[in-house]
């Protein structure tokens, strides 16, 4: 409801400008003896719309009281010395100058409202998004709510539970050379690999995807581990002899590490990762 009304505001803002523009042509077109005079005041009232606009109502309202002022000096001087008439048509700049600016601010004010509600929905989109956009696996925020699960299914149980981190050698150097459009790409290809070298019941994330890292929780020992890096591997390098090399002209290299969950070693999920990222350093 408050979109709506902000929209409407704004579009209600919007349509008042072009009435004040049209009506002020038909002014300006109806008197072609004041026709530069006209055009120097009309340059003045749009720049101070325009610097309402860039700042804010208070100074854009304070500019129009020092032209208002400065305006009605200028018709008293000619009334005085040239004997004109102070007719309605002299209050027409005073007028419009303010109306012109208000009908800025309030378009520009409603429009600012638009855009920090859309600011604020991205951040909280991306502070409460449990999935990645472009591989649709589970994010840092998902692993560390099921981490607090998992680990207390291996504590109730007594299942061995494992967390393997996999990133990609000298990611930083290999974006250099797949073009921008193919990194989502590449990070959904590579998380393939991962993907099928688990279990149904094992699930995998994509802890950071600047440094790309993922992650893998396993109810298995350091031992079960063992063997699913070693799937990885093996079909890192089927993979690099078929496609990858192929499709981005570089070749992948994996380093993964792992680590083993004890609640005792373990203070947070955060913990719980860089210790086996710490792992990634004996992977060489």
């Amino acid at each position: 409801m408050r979109r709506r009304r902000s929209s409407l505001w704004s579009d209600v803002a919007f349509l008042f400008f072009l009435v004040l523009c049209y009506v002020t042509i038909l002014y300006v077109a109806g008197d072609p003896n004041r026709y530069m005079e006209n055009l120097f005041f009309l340059n003045i009232a749009f720049l101070l719309a325009v610097i309402t606009y860039f700042t804010n109502v208070t100074a854009g309202l304070v500019l129009n009281v020092a032209f208002i002022f400065a305006y009605g000096g200028y018709i008293l001087y000619r009334s005085v010395t040239g004997g004109e008439a102070i007719g309605t048509g002299s209050y027409y700049w005073m007028l419009l100058a303010p109306l012109l600016t208000l009908a800025v601010w309030l378009f520009t004010w409603e429009s600012r409202q638009l855009q920090e509600e859309n600011d604020d929905l991205k951040e909280q989109k991306e502070r409460l998004a449990t999935l990645d956009e472009s591989t649709d696996l589970k994010t840092t925020l998902a692993f560390q709510k099921d981490l607090s699960v998992f680990a207390g299914i291996s504590e109730r149980y007594g299942i061995p539970l494992t967390l393997v981190v996999i990133r990609v050698k000298y990611w930083n150097e290999m974006r250099r050379f797949i073009r921008a459009d193919q990194l989502s790409d590449a990070i959904l290809d590579i998380s393939k690999i991962s993907q099928a070298s688990i279990r149904t019941n094992d699930t995998l994330y994509l802890l950071d995807r600047e440094n790309v890292t993922w992650g893998l929780l396993l109810f298995t020992d350091r031992e079960g581990a063992k063997v699913v890096m070693e799937r990885i591997r093996s079909s890192l390098t089927q993979f690099n002899t078929q496609d990858f090399a192929d499709k981005y002209k570089v070749q992948l290299n994996l380093k993964i590490g792992a680590v083993a969950y004890d609640k005792s070693k373990v203070e947070s999920a955060i913990d719980f990762v860089a210790q086996a990222q710490r792992q990634l350093e004996y992977d060489v």
